[in-house]
């Protein structure tokens, strides 16, 4: 098979869908990578690498997907590489399609095959294509709301450690998964107070029993996130609907109960947001504020660290690569459930339930 592993044109997407580790394992089990030139230059990794792992490059990404069997990539395609996806192609990536109606309909209309990372899910429900990026997601939540707290930045001036004869500050996880763990756990580390909301009791008490004294569980309910929005600081969204769009537990009328200078930063962004007032921002230009409430709502945070995260994805993705590449998508996923589950569009037909429900309401 023919791999192809174009730049990503995302604006301030600096990762890239593979590294020459990854293409050397599959070059040596007698598979063609094709790597756009520059494509791992952001996350540190040169044309060089590539070639001496047994890649081949291409100049420009129309080359990589008229050549490509196979797309390896990081963000979902853009209104750019719509008409350069084709029939019959596999594309496997981060798609999160009900976020994304434009996205949805061109890739039924192409014809193509595509498996999300994101609903590939083992049968104990993790979800391992997302949780590395969860992970540096939940992590940065709180280093961007730490930044954007201070008072030059038009946060409530609050450092959230505190110090001595001065409490800490306040931050309110909205989610137990993995990326609200991780931003609890940061937070926490800073020596922050931390609340976390969960419907999931078995969650909570998992968290309970490993985060220290400071961080405290509740149940996720509309009172009870109103009551703590008017005491909190930093606000992190961190809900996941597997597959499908985030709720609103924060509306728009409630911005009012927050304090002037409260952050929020909205890791569902990519899902539509879990804040009423939610829209995709960028790591050039990544906060707005409505009603003196300063949102932080970068579509691909993982990106401001690409090194990190192109290393802690390829760790995931590349033994699925390896599947499709090796015994074709259709047996890939026959065999794994697991990678079944990541198989959201084919020939033009949705084909996972979340998406289904979402696009037919819409």
């Amino acid at each position: 098979m023919i791999i192809g592993v174009p730049t990503e044109i995302k604006p301030s997407e600096s990762r890239v869908g593979m590294t020459p580790a990854g293409v050397y394992e599959l070059t040596q089990r007698g598979h063609g990578v094709l790597v756009q030139s520059g494509a791992g230059g952001g996350s540190g990794f040169s044309d060089a690498d590539y070639l001496r792992a047994g890649a081949q490059t291409r100049s420009s990404i129309e080359e990589i997907y008229g050549e490509a069997d196979m797309i390896v990539k990081v963000k979902e395609p853009i209104a750019a590489e719509y008409p350069l996806v084709r029939k019959g192609q596999l594309v496997f990536t981060y798609f999160h399609f009900a976020s994304s109606l434009p996205l949805t309909e061109a890739m039924v209309a192409s014809g193509a095959t595509c498996i999300a990372y994101e609903t590939v899910e083992t049968q104990d429900g993790a979800l391992p294509l997302l949780t590395p990026m969860s992970e540096v997601a939940g992590r940065m939540a709180i280093q961007q709301g730490a930044k954007y707290l201070e008072k030059p930045r038009k946060g409530r001036g609050v450092l959230l450690g505190g110090v001595p004869g001065v409490p800490p500050g306040r931050v309110l996880v909205l989610g137990a998964g993995v990326a609200g763990t991780q931003a609890a756990k940061m937070a926490a580390g800073l020596g922050a107070h931390v609340t976390i909301m969960d419907v999931n009791m078995t969650r909570l008490r998992q968290v309970n029993d490993i985060m220290p004294h400071h961080v405290v569980t509740e149940y996720s309910n509309a009172y009870n996130i109103q009551q703590a929005i008017q005491t909190h600081d930093l606000i992190v969204g961190a809900v996941l609907l597997k597959g499908g769009k985030a709720p609103h537990l924060i509306t728009r009328e409630m911005l009012s109960d927050m304090r002037p200078g409260t952050v929020v930063v909205d890791i569902a962004v990519d899902q539509g947001g879990c804040i009423e007032t939610t829209k995709p921002t960028t790591h050039d230009d990544p906060v707005y504020i409505v009603d003196d409430v300063v949102h932080y709502c970068v579509a691909n945070m993982p990106g401001a660290v690409p090194y990190t995260s192109t290393l802690a994805l390829t760790n995931v993705t590349l033994p699925y690569v390896v599947a499709l590449a090796d015994k074709g998508w259709e047996r890939a996923c026959a065999e794994d459930p697991a990678l079944d589950k990541g198989l959201n569009i084919h020939a033009g037909e949705i084909c996972y339930d979340a998406v289904e429900a979402w696009f037919a309401s819409t």
